[in-house]
């Protein structure tokens, strides 16, 4: 059995274990298509040396009235990074349906076989029950850029004989122990403390959600992550300042979910569609950064930090507008039950 037989197994097998979890889930038996939805993927070679690129393109056509999750792309596309990303291209086609394309230019440094991993589609049809379909996934081929040709000059050749000191060095094997032996000492005690610190709790910050995202993103700002071309971490820190935001507006544990699970918890709230298109994009775009080397241009990590400071404000109003309108109605209530 090949790789990819054996991968198309498991998923296959994982999706069955699902289906029998989520009551309403309804998870068909193909991985590629079901009722008026069809994921497909398609690669422009199979084969490639180290360093070259790969064009990755996957591709969703949908009806009209089915609402579709953005899938978690950044973090799905296994040992390749991303070189270059085109944003999701979405169609109207001649029978009404939508066309969506994301295209990708992928590559590795290591040798051997490789898959692209199978990304879920997840996707509400007209009588609101969700559904959840799987993309193909692409074995890969990567060679040596020395060839097979190379034979026996690239074998593991034998260990030297080990190396004996002078007597006379001695005293550097105590100053090496004595040296590991503080080293082990102070890491335990900084254990020791941490966990204490951990058992007796850390303070309650109080503030409102949007006080300590506010806060946050104006440290984020001051620091140098854009300056040193320090992608990976400026995005961490940005999508876990909006992940915690989240969390604490509507009191469930955004930070310790994937991508998917996040979106699919906010698709569940029914947000407004627009709202929750922006949220889609800015948290695959940050997996493609964080998980798949992917380097964005010069203007695009403050576009996010600007998307990011709107969003939050966006959804500080919101719900303040909603607790303006329970406060009366709450007050009234109890006016009526004192007799007032």
């Amino acid at each position: 059995m090949t790789r990819y037989h054996l991968l198309y197994l498991i998923v296959v097998m994982l999706l069955a274990g699902f289906s029998a979890k989520a009551q309403n889930m309804n998870i068909p038996d193909t991985v590629q298509s079901a009722e008026g939805i069809r994921v497909e993927t398609a690669i422009d070679r199979a084969e490639i040396y180290i360093g070259d690129l790969i064009n990755y393109r996957l591709t969703i056509y949908h009806d009209s009235d089915i609402v579709l999750t953005p899938p978690p792309i950044g973090a799905n596309l296994g040992a390749f990074d991303v070189k270059d990303y085109q944003a999701d291209d979405t169609r109207r086609t001649n029978d009404g349906k939508y066309k969506i394309e994301s295209r990708f230019a992928l590559t590795t440094f290591t040798t051997g076989d490789y898959i692209i991993p199978p990304i879920p589609v997840e996707y509400m049809t007209p009588d609101s029950v969700r559904h959840i379909i799987v993309s193909e996934a692409i074995a890969i081929k990567v060679k040596s850029l020395l060839g097979e040709e190379a034979g026996d000059s690239l074998d593991i050749r034998d260990l030297k004989p080990q190396y004996v000191f002078a007597s006379s060095n001695r005293w550097l094997y105590y100053t090496i122990a004595g040296i590991l032996l503080a080293a082990l000492v102070v890491g335990y005690l900084i254990w020791r403390r941490k966990r204490r610190m951990m058992e007796t709790g850390e303070p309650v910050d109080l503030r409102d959600p949007w006080e300590i995202a506010f806060e946050k993103l104006a440290y984020l700002k001051e620091t140098d992550y854009l300056e040193k071309k320090k992608y990976k971490q400026y995005y961490v820190d940005l999508s876990d300042i909006f992940r915690e935001y989240i969390g604490r507006m509507y009191h469930f544990p955004a930070l310790d979910m994937t991508t998917f699970e996040l979106l699919s918890k906010l698709e569940e709230m029914e947000l407004e569609p627009s709202l929750y298109g922006r949220i889609g994009k800015l948290l695959n775009f940050s997996d493609l950064v964080k998980f798949a080397k992917f380097e964005p241009d010069a203007s695009r990590p403050m576009f996010d930090f600007d998307e990011v400071h709107e969003i939050v404000e966006y959804v500080r109003q919101i719900e303040q507008t909603k607790l303006s309108q329970i406060e009366p109605v709450a007050t009234t209530a109890s006016k009526e039950e004192a007799g007032v």
